[in-house]
């Protein structure tokens, strides 16, 4: 068994010193092959110390997941058009007017290669792995909301911080109540995607 030291230094290592590393100047190959190991250690440890099995989990409740998403969504796309339609109008709906083609790969890309890796490791992995060293739930989704948070730091944009850590909040509580890396997958997916979509993609590092 994993000592609770072991599990804190890592934790550190993981979720604060890769991170704001990455807001460092310096080659964007060794970013990546820092990326590239930390991730596949991730997944070691989720196969092969905690015994994680990578399949649908039975039973998920669909119809509270997507009247709770889509209400969220609601919310979100009131919120969001007004934003860009008073900060940035010309922005509005930019890429999905002007470039579909575009629009469509992005969502994809987005969707398979940034999202469900994202989830499997602030919400699969740092729930299995951390969730013993916290007594207070409350406490725990606030933390991994802040260190989601923290993983968009090299954007440099106070927005997009106070943006994921919102989402942090709502994936937590998503992961949490459904236990489903394929639901909070969704979830993230349907948030990011509609960013995009709505003209707020570039400052989350989407071409615009």
């Amino acid at each position: 068994m994993t000592s609770v030291k072991y599990k804190i230094i890592e934790l550190f290592l993981i979720f604060v010193i890769v991170p704001v590393s990455f807001t460092i100047s310096y080659s964007p190959f060794i970013k990546l092959g820092i990326g590239l190991a930390g991730f596949a250690y991730i997944i070691y440890i989720l196969l092969k110390v905690e015994n994680e099995k990578f399949k649908i989990a039975p039973n998920l409740n669909w119809s509270a997941f997507w009247k709770g998403t889509l209400l969220k969504l609601l919310v979100i796309i009131i919120i969001t058009t007004v934003f860009v339609w008073v900060t940035d109008k010309k922005a509005l709906f930019s890429v999905l007017l002007n470039k579909p083609q575009l629009w469509l790969f992005i969502l994809f890309v987005y969707t398979f290669l940034s999202v469900y890796p994202q989830e499997l490791i602030y919400r699969t992995f740092f729930f299995k792995r951390y969730k013993s060293l916290f007594k207070n739930n409350n406490a725990f989704i606030f933390i991994n909301a802040v260190l989601f948070a923290l993983a968009h730091l090299l954007f440099r944009n106070t927005l997009v911080i106070i943006l994921t850590f919102l989402g942090g909040i709502f994936f937590a509580l998503t992961y949490h109540k459904t236990k489903s890396t394929l639901l909070v997958s969704i979830e993230h997916a349907i948030y990011g995607c509609w960013l995009f979509t709505v003209g707020m993609g570039q400052m989350l590092g989407f071409p615009s």
